[in-house]
């Protein structure tokens, strides 16, 4: 859902609009005799405070999900710099080693994906922990099970912290939808209300300003 104007703009002149109408008597009474009573104006402020929580909990969930973006970059990036370290070397303690290199899948490119990488990552961790002849042959340029074992749990953060990412993903997305649906409601109540206002006010436009709306000369 797009909107023409910002949604603290939106939020603004709602509240200028129906608390203005609220509190000036002679504006209740206007708007009154065409079926706006204080009640009904009530039901529009209802509406613009389950809009401006829904924004609130919008931008609360934005910043959580920015903030496991963050994290999952971070981790990934650290967990990369240990892996390439150990895929170097690992490179030349089995260059000899055909069956070794495609089972840690040594050859060729990384992936860039986070996907691919966790792929890649995990088959070098696993296979290497499971093959004692390869465990050897690291062990003789330093590559130990203890190094192997951190990589892994590093492999393993970037993991957990990506599946939160994608939770937050999902609350904020959830939570953008819910403050569209409220400001939809709120923006067609307010139509239907600005409309009437026009009417029941236009013998007296100054009150009409103090809604908000301007009168064209």
């Amino acid at each position: 859902m797009s909107f023409n104007r910002s949604i603290d703009t939106i939020l603004a002149d709602a509240q200028v609009a129906i608390d203005n109408s609220l509190n000036n008597p002679q504006i209740l009474e206007y708007v009154g005799d065409f079926g706006y009573s204080a009640a009904r104006l009530k039901q529009g402020k209802a509406l613009y405070s389950a809009a401006a929580a829904a924004q609130l909990a919008k931008s609360a969930e934005s910043g959580e999900q920015i903030s496991a973006s963050e994290a999952v970059n971070a981790a990934w990036d650290e967990a990369k710099k240990t892996y390439m370290r150990l895929v170097k070397v690992a490179r030349v303690a089995l260059k000899q080693d055909g069956g070794a290199i495609a089972q840690l899948d040594l050859a060729g490119k990384r992936k860039d994906s986070l996907s691919g990488w966790q792929a890649q990552a995990n088959q070098f961790y696993q296979n290497a922990l499971s093959n004692p002849s390869v465990l050897k042959a690291l062990g003789e340029f330093g590559i130990t099970d203890k190094k192997l074992k951190a990589g892994l749990n590093e492999m393993k953060a970037v993991e957990a912290a990506n599946l939160l990412q994608e939770k937050e993903k999902g609350e904020a997305q959830a939570a953008t939808q819910k403050r569209d649906q409220a400001l939809d409601a709120l923006m067609d109540w307010l139509s239907d209300y600005l409309a009437i206002a026009k009417v029941a006010l236009e013998e007296d436009p100054q009150l009409l300003e103090g809604l908000g709306v301007l009168q064209r000369s």
